[in-house]
């Protein structure tokens, strides 16, 4: 498993800043797909990346699609009824704090494992896998992407903006982000 950051909020800011990832927005408007860059806050805050996506006003479908650490991802799709989320990997809100947002908002308690036995515990999805169901990525399809653990995460997200159609947007995205 790749490093991960615990949860102790008297870590120093640049340990903080360590995370690795990539956030992006999504964006169908008139039948074209188009991606953007979130900022690295998006990597470690739920709220930060909740607030970019609804700043971005699109009359069309917004969801965004959050890669951290090469560990897990969140999807959220932002609507005036509530955010839809999904988590990859449940497992990881014992060491992040986006993941244990998300659970929070999901009213899912974090799971009760012993950090020590982490990597012996298969990870599961907590969420909403219909969230991209009137996209085109039925919920059925969206679950055999998750259970697809051998695979990285960026690997899952390029699976599901494949399914979709946007993954040459997507890899134009991520292309131009630095390193």
């Amino acid at each position: 498993m790749a490093a991960q950051r615990a949860r102790d909020n008297s870590a120093p800011s640049d340990e903080l800043d360590d995370l690795e990832g990539f956030a992006v927005a999504v964006v169908r408007e008139d039948g074209k797909w188009r991606c953007t860059a979130l900022t690295t806050a998006a990597l470690d805050s739920l709220e930060a990346a909740e607030t970019e996506l609804r700043e971005m006003r699109s009359s069309g479908a917004v969801f965004g699609l959050i890669d951290v650490d090469d560990e897990f991802f969140v999807i959220l799709r932002p609507a005036p009824s509530g955010t839809r989320l999904l988590l990859s990997d449940a497992t990881m809100a014992l060491d992040y704090d986006i993941a244990a947002d998300v659970l929070e908002a999901l009213n899912v308690e974090t799971p009760d494992i012993d950090p020590d036995e982490l990597d012996t515990v298969e990870p599961w999805e907590e969420g909403d896998l219909g969230l991209l169901a009137d996209l085109g990525l039925p919920e059925p399809v969206l679950g055999v992407i998750l259970a697809e653990t051998e695979l990285y995460p960026d690997e899952q997200l390029n699976m599901i903006a494949q399914r979709l159609g946007f993954a040459t947007e997507l890899s134009a995205v991520l292309d131009a982000a630095p390193r």
